[in-house]
Parts: structure tokens; sequence; C-alpha cells
């Protein structure tokens, strides 16, 4: 079998299960094939595996530039899409596998023209809502429904995909006519929320399945340093945040509040900042810039006593699984599929934006325990990659012999 992969990029938690699931083709004697858009070197070598590129630098920029300035993503890369038509047909997949298909890189109509024209089986995994709306990948921040009726008057279009046009009533409908009607299309969400939005929506024909996001235990499991007496924190319960990207989705804002309502005993640690980010931080905070570093990463996370991810909008945030897979509970939000990670045993939900009840549960947990690391680790059982992503083994051999 040759399986092919369509993903926006090949960082980040959607890159990781792009690679996760080509580690998965291979072992199993496939053939694999991972197509994203050009990106910079420094991610490239990040992904730790290979991939082709669609498109270069200039027509990734064109094609970004045209859209913003007209709203006609219609129109996106189509010289680069074509080249990419081209592999997909030397290649000559039994199943494609997309991922995140927002940002411009490639044109939609054309892509899934050639799927329906040749009856490619196809596996979509929605990592956001974006498949089905108008514009935007989320929607709870907003608090907005429209996406369940056909989008107008979009209150996030000058946010990602940022465009200077309302475009979302058109491009839903373009949307619906593009997506729909593919003869073998399964879509897979990593949550039952997400799963259950896209059950309501134009894609409701279609065959959902859920597959949660994994990661590698080998690389997150408890790991002993020295990060507690390099930063002077060996008495005082760590309160960590970490995020990729820092705004207010993801509750940038929340830590300044903690910082005002806890004492001196708890130290706050943000990572994933940088230099913008620190400058809007109070004293107090500590912040440490991205790492890529897995092994530093996970020596954080085990030096923590608890991490809060504060998320006003996600589907199944990677950041609690490898919290609760280095022996370190979570409190979150409850918003999207946050929650559906954690029990009792390691981590507590507390409804959105409820800061005084979120201080009430970081007192609650305190100085983290060998009982609370133990159940973490049990928990984090469940989050083994190589067994979440079985799962889409199951669904590509379900007939997808076409020859």
């Amino acid at each position: 079998m040759k399986v092919a992969q369509i993903n926006g990029g090949v960082s980040g938690s959607t890159g990781k299960i792009m690679g996760g699931i080509k580690k998965l083709i291979e072992a199993h004697g496939h053939k694999a094939l991972c197509m994203a858009p050009v990106i910079s070197p420094e991610l490239s070598k990040q992904s730790g595996y290979s991939y082709e590129r669609i498109g270069n630098s200039f027509s990734r920029k064109l094609s970004v530039l045209f859209c913003r300035l007209t709203g006609l993503h219609e129109f996106a890369a189509p010289f680069a899409t074509l080249r990419m038509i081209g592999r997909l047909k030397k290649f000559d997949p039994d199943l494609i596998q997309l991922h995140n298909l927002h940002g411009d890189f490639i044109n939609l109509p054309m892509l899934f023209k050639y799927i329906k024209k040749h009856h490619i089986k196809t596996v979509w995994t929605l990592h956001d809502c974006w498949a089905f709306t108008g514009h935007c990948p989320h929607f709870e921040l907003q608090g907005c429904e429209k996406w369940r009726e056909g989008c107008y008057a979009c209150p996030s279009y000058t946010h990602y995909p940022k465009t200077y046009l309302d475009d979302a009533r058109r491009m839903y409908r373009k949307k619906k006519k593009w997506f729909c009607g593919v003869e073998d299309m399964t879509l897979v969400t990593p949550s039952r929320w997400l799963a259950g939005l896209v059950k309501e929506s134009f894609l409701g024909g279609y065959e959902v399945r859920v597959i949660p996001n994994g990661i590698d235990l080998s690389a997150f499991t408890p790991t002993e340093s020295d990060f507690r007496y390099k930063y002077g924190l060996e008495n005082r319960t760590i309160i960590l945040g970490v995020s990729f990207v820092w705004d207010k989705r993801k509750g940038i804002d929340v830590f300044p509040l903690l910082r005002d309502e806890l004492n001196d005993r708890y130290a706050i640690v943000l990572v994933g900042t940088n230099d913008q980010i620190d400058k809007s931080l109070p004293k107090g905070i500590l912040s440490i810039h991205r790492t890529v570093d897995r092994h530093a990463l996970a020596e954080i996370y085990t030096a923590a006593d608890m991490v809060v991810n504060p998320t006003r909008e996600d589907n199944y945030p990677t950041v609690n699984l490898e919290a609760v897979a280095c022996g370190t509970p979570v409190i979150t939000f409850n918003t999207g599929g946050s929650p559906e990670s954690l029990d009792e045993s390691c981590g507590s939900v507390v409804e959105k934006d409820d800061i005084d009840g979120l201080v009430a549960a970081i007192k609650a947990r305190g100085r983290k325990s060998k009982d609370i690391v133990q159940g973490c680790i049990e928990k984090a059982k469940a989050f083994d990659e190589t067994k979440n992503y079985q799962f889409y083994e199951e669904i590509y051999t379900g007939g997808t012999d076409r020859r």
C-alpha cells in the first residue's frame, strides 16, 4: 500500500502527527510520501523525517498576499498544486491522508477534483474547525454559531487566516461544494468534542472516527534535572504553562492574574515565550523562550508541580499529554477537547475564565506527591503514539486496495 500525506507544515503538533503516521506506515512495510509547503531549514530539521515541498518561498508569499487582498482563496497556489498533483500521479497512492489544508499553500478545488476524479480513498484528520466554517479554525472565543446555518458577517476574518475582505459567506458555499461528494472519505478527529461538531456540520454525511493524538512516551517520561536548583525554586510550588504560540486564545493573560492571587510560595514558569511576550509579563513570572529540545522540555514538565493550561479554544492539546506523561497533573479550562485527556488521577477541570475556581484548584493541588506522579504515569499509557496510530492502520486497510 502507498499512502501520501499532505499537511500545512512539518513542525508543531500536526507535523509530529504526520511524522508518526509515516513511521507507522513504513514499519508495516508500506510506502509513505509526506508533502508540505516550503518552510525554514530550522523547522525542516526539527521534523526529523523527509518530506517533499509544495511550492517555494516566492510562490507561497505571492499566494498568501493575493488571498489576503482579494479573499479569492479558490485561486491560491495553482502552479504549486499542479506540480504537487503531478508528483501524486507519479507516486500513485492507494490512499491520501490529509491534515491541515488552510494557509493558502494549496489550491483546494484542484486537489479535491483530482481525488474525486481518480476515486482515491481519503482520510482527513481535522485538527480544528476550519473545514466546516466559512473562514475560521476556531470560534469558541468569539461565541460564534453561524457555521451551523452558513457563515456570514464573520467576526474574525481579520484573524488567521487573515484577509482584508469578509469572504466567509462565499467560502462556506465553496467548501461545501469542494469537500462534499468524495466517494470514499473518512474523517478523523482527535477529540469527541470535535467529532460532535463535525456530525452537525455539512460534513456530517461522512464517517467520523475519533483517534486521540499520541506522543512519544520514550521522550516524555519523568526526567530528573537541576531545573529547580538552577532557577532557585527548590522550596516553591511550580505552576507551569507551556504553549507553542502564546496569545489570548491560549490564556497568556491568565498568568498575571494568578501572580496577583497567589503568594510567593508559588512560582509561575512559562515556556514558549519570546521577547515581545516578556515585555507584557509582570515581575515574578519566569519566562523561558521556545525550546525544541524534547529532553529539556521533559525536564521542565517533571520539575513542575502542576501544569495550568487556560486554553479558551482547543481540540485535544498535546501539552496535557506531555505533562501527564512526565508525571505532572494538569489543570485546564473546560473548553473544546482539553478535558478529555484528564481524569481525577491526573488533573482538574475548571469552567472557562473562572479565575477564582482556577486559584482554588491550584491550592487544592499543591506540591505533587509520589501517588500523583504514579497516577499520571498510568494514565499516560493511553497516550502511546504507536498504539494510537495503529487505529489509522485499521482505517487504511479497510478496503484500501483499489487495484
